[in-house]
């Protein structure tokens, strides 16, 4: 039985709640609209039974334990879920990523691959047993001190596998120091989409050489113990008492109506709780993979039984795949009314700036466009201009912990884990969405395996799994697969740009750029703007386009915008460079107006890898080599309104801000600025983040965390100096004690005590440090809580590349790259990210390939044995340099690099592919079929002419 009403905020809302009487019972809350049902027997009913059940005995971390389990559970399975060893994880589940290893009578094995039967009478080792008596093994203690990790989700599966390659190492070798080719060879079959593969290779050849033998590692990761030990606790390792699995119905159409759905033999099955719709009031679907219904039910093989029989009268529609096909006379709208246009998908971080639609196009948008008609071959000497079409393609997220939530109702309070970039905003947007007071919704994220832009707002499985926990009166567990992950978890928009570069007035720069962003069913791509940032002097004549297709909606991706848009701008100025007789470092040099790109530049020239480059084309044979350069730079962002809480008593030091840790360093942070101001150990700081109870911290994005948080922490610890000068003063015989000069303690007369010495006579005390304003203010006011402010990072790369001329491999040797971005609060952890931006933009450059089918929009590449990222072998030698000074006036005297770090990686490369062989890339990634493509169609001595495909 069903019944239809309106809500309160307009959308059409049918309920089917079946008691076990039979009788038809009211919904819960009046949140947007959802359509629901539950079994019958939901309170009750135990999970499907299993089939063939069979009796194993193990040793597991040298503990003998006996298990009836089904034929065909998994290793993973039985680990995680009944012996609650989550240091194993599950990210691809067919064997890619590594990062489910556990040994087997001490041989390293995929435990996603394995039936949980091969383990009967084994003697199982996974990375919580490692550790013997609390004494770390030297590669655990290596992994700490070389910093071989960041978000730390793949990092137990590292750790499993290079102990056993240690250990046969040692016995075999002695401690001579393996190469860089042994330990990618160990390693290979692990994925790191942090990119921490230079620290690991560090890790690993200093342990095997016997440099962590002994002693207690003092790393410079605040949380690198837990990392490497399998006890830090991620959403996907959450378990709460009674919890449901929930599973999403998907769409296999691109574009379709749902005219029906019947979940009746759905809500039969045993161990199915109950189902909701998910859909909007149009009934649409745009995308394959957009979510239709939600099951929730007692196990993940109930709840997939459960969408199985979920039946759905569809009326599909023709869909628009492809770029060229959407912008065709009289093809299919993405969007056909003026409502759902206003409330299509944002693409961009930041909100949508109003533009015309033209079908499926909307632009053009002229942002800080400053002459129309800049570098128009037409109009300007051939000589003096170069001209393509650059095309990148859709890049996956893929983080390695899927998209993930577990939602629970307690007594009107909402509490959530979910894995996100942002859990204050996260809690917001709960509240906002079910009508509930802030503080009834409480968010965590303790940990965060990766996120990269695609976890920073309020997505489908957080809503969904919210409404089920409402309607089965049980918490409910919603995780992501993997085909799933690559099909809607997260995706760059893939972007066509048009450019023309050429000589303006008194010899400045000229660019014409047009950009298409393809973000699927998703609108905001601005590319353009980087132009201006990186050449404001110059004539720019600057068009965004959004193209819309039925493909999953885009969204933010490290460095939003700015990898396309490099690609293009930076492969035209080195294009103009070489027509014009000039090198490339000194023609930017001599167009450059910004200190942060001038400190920058000046190494660059000075590098020798770029000044002992040889000329163009210098080989001629199979293999040959290139060095390539591109610059970058990016916005500075801070979230002024921020917040940092100190509580500080006799008991010890509390720091806490709604932050989050997703491997870029916000523990450490927020711990070194206190203890080092302090006096302390970083260990007598506990740092307490990842909870949206407290103070207001900053999201995870777009550079704005560190240089966030360091302001606030520092401005926190002061004001609690001047209230341990007053302890010093009441309670310990100073009472004309002051601070002392250097900050350090308190002094009067010839007694000094250090602020080590006063906390254990403080009573508790509370502290709230605010990040503020910089000194002279920001470039713009606070737009959603964020501040752009009045400078720019820089950063140049310089890339020496090997093309195999036979094979089609392009091969990284050596990349050096210099940032401009002042203070550096830890530059180990500093170094890690700047090389993980390197390996992610090298990976986008060369390997990464999402293809649909382009008739049906089907995902081709659903898995990641098919979407390819860059491996630990995949990589050269990477060499890091930041540059002193500038950023005076910002507070802290330092900006983000998260994000500066990723994007001259396409052009680098690019340019180093020309200067090795005369063959101007276009298109990417440069896998082996394009770059003999590119190689066959080159024409001219200098290339300057070849393929686009």
């Amino acid at each position: 039985m069903t019944s239809e009403k309106t809500t309160r905020r307009g959308f059409l809302q049918r309920t089917a709640i079946v008691t076990a009487g039979g009788a038809v019972a009211a919904c819960g809350h009046s949140e947007p609209r959802r359509e629901e049902a539950l079994h019958p027997d939901s309170v009750d009913t135990p999970g499907a039974e299993a089939q063939g059940v069979v009796q194993l005995s193990t040793t597991v971390n040298g503990q003998p334990s006996a298990h009836a389990v089904d034929g065909d559970l998994s290793a993973l399975d039985l680990l995680r879920d009944e012996l609650e060893l989550t240091g194993c994880k599950r990210s691809c589940g067919h064997g890619a990523c590594g990062a489910c290893t556990v040994t087997v009578d001490g041989r390293p094995v995929a435990s996603c691959l394995l039936p949980a039967t091969a383990l009967h009478n084994r003697q199982v080792m996974t990375v919580e047993g490692i550790a013997k008596d609390g004494a770390l093994h030297p590669i655990q203690r290596a992994f700490i001190g070389e910093d071989a990790m960041q978000c730390g989700f793949c990092t137990p599966g590292f750790v499993v596998e290079a102990v056993a390659f240690h250990d046969r190492w040692r016995q075999e070798r002695g401690r001579q120091a393996p190469t860089r080719e042994d330990i990618a060879a160990a390693l290979s079959g692990h994925l790191c989409r942090c990119g921490a593969y230079e620290s690991i290779y560090r890790a690993v050849a200093a342990a095997c050489a016997g440099k962590y033998d002994v002693g207690e590692p003092t790393g410079p990761r605040y949380d690198a113990r837990e990392k490497v030990t399998g006890a830090a606790r991620y959403t996907v390792d959450i378990k709460r008492p009674n919890m449901a699995h929930a599973r999403f119905l998907r769409s296999p159409y691109a574009s379709a109506r749902v005219r029906r759905i019947d979940w009746t033999r759905a809500l039969e099955l045993p161990g199915v709780l109950g189902i909701i719709e998910v859909l909007d009031a149009s009934r649409k679907v745009r995308f394959v993979g957009q979510e239709v219904a939600a099951v929730a039910a007692t196990s993940e093989r109930a709840a997939e039984a459960a969408l199985a029989a979920i039946e759905v009268d569809w009326e599909p529609l023709p869909p628009v795949i492809e770029l060229d096909a959407a912008l065709a006379e009289g093809a299919p709208l993405v969007y056909t009314r003026k409502q759902s246009k206003k409330t299509a998908n944002n693409s961009s971080e930041g909100p949508l700036l109003p533009t015309r639609w033209r079908g499926n196009l909307r632009g053009p948008l002229r942002l800080l466009s400053r002459k129309r008609g800049a570098a128009d071959r037409d109009t300007r000497p051939a000589d003096d201009v170069v001209s393509g079409r650059y095309e990148t393609h859709t890049q996956a997220h893929t983080c390695l912990e899927p998209h993930g939530c577990v939602a629970e109702w307690k007594h009107g309070q909402l509490w959530v884990w979910i894995s996100t970039q942002a859990v204050r905003h996260i809690a917001e947007d709960l509240a906002e969405h079910f009508g509930l007071p802030r503080e009834k919704v409480e968010v965590h994220a303790d940990y965060i395996g990766g996120g990269f832009g695609s976890k920073a707002t309020l997505k489908a499985e957080a809503i969904a799994a919210v409404q089920l926990a409402d309607l089965v009166k049980r918490p409910v567990r919603l995780i992501l697969d993997r085909r799933e992950e690559l099909t809607v978890g997260g995706l760059r928009p893939a972007v066509r740009t048009d450019i023309s570069a050429g000589l303006g007035k008194k010899g400045g720069l000229a660019l014409k750029v047009s950009a298409y962003g393809d973000g699927g069913a998703a609108v905001g791509s601005t590319t353009t703007i980087f132009a201006r940032i990186m050449y404001p002097q110059a004539e720019l004549d600057l068009e965004d386009y959004d193209v819309l297709t039925n493909k999953p909606p885009g969204c933010p991706f490290r460095g939003p915008g700015g990898p396309p848009a490099y690609f293009a701008i930076e492969q035209s100025v080195d294009e103009l460079a070489h027509k014009l007789g000039e090198d490339p470092i000194a023609l930017r040099q001599r167009w450059n107006k910004n200190d942060a790109r001038a400190r920058v530049y000046d190494w660059a020239a000075a590098l020798p890898a770029w000044r002992e480059r040889p000329p163009p084309q210098p080989d001629r044979g199979r293999y040959r080599r290139g060095v390539g350069a591109a610059a970058s730079s990016w916005f500075y962002f801070a979230m002024p309104s921020s917040r940092v809480q100190i509580f500080a008593g006799r008991d010890g030091v509390i720091v806490s801000t709604a932050c989050q840790d997703m491997g870029n360093g916000t523990r450490t942070v927020l711990a070194s600025v206190v203890s080092e101001a302090l006096g302390l150990a970083r260990n007598q700081i506990d740092v307490r983040i990842g909870s949206s109870r407290a103070v207001p911290g900053p999201m995870s994005g777009g550079s704005r965390t560190t240089c966030t948080i360091g302001p606030a922490a520092a401005d926190a610890v002061e004001q609690l100096k001047h209230e341990l000068v007053e302890v010093a003063r009441m309670r310990m015989g100073m009472p004309g004690g002051a601070m002392t000069r250097d900050g350090t303690g308190v002094s009067q007369g010839g007694r000094t005590l250090s602020w080590a010495e006063i906390l254990p006579h403080s009573p508790e005390i509370s502290v709230i440090g605010k990040r503020g304003r910089d000194k002279g203010g920001f470039f713009l006011p606070p737009i959603e809580g964020i501040a752009p402010g009045k400078y720019l990072s820089g950063a140049v790369q310089v890339t020496e590349i090997e093309v195999d001329t036979r094979l089609g491999r392009v091969r990284p040797i050596n990349t050096w790259i210099a940032l401009s971005v002042g203070r550096i609060y830890n530059p180990i952890l500093a170094r890690s990210q700047v090389e993980g931006g390197v390996i992610q933009g090298a990976s986008y450059a060369l390997y990464e390939e999402r293809r649909v089918d382009p008739r049906h929009g089907y995902l081709l590449t659903g898995g990641l044995e098919d979407y390819r990222i860059a491996g630990i072998s995949d990589v050269g030698d990477i060499h890091v340099e930041f540059m002193p000074g500038g950023f005076e006036n910002a507070r802290g005297r330092g900006v983000g690099l998260g994000e500066l770090c990723t994007l001259p990686a396409l052009a680098s490369i690019s340019n180093a592919v020309w200067h090795a062989t005369g063959w101007r890339p276009r298109a990417l990634p440069l896998t082996p079929d394009r770059v003999l493509s590119g190689l066959r169609d080159t024409t001219g001595p200098m290339g300057q002419t070849g393929a686009t495909r």
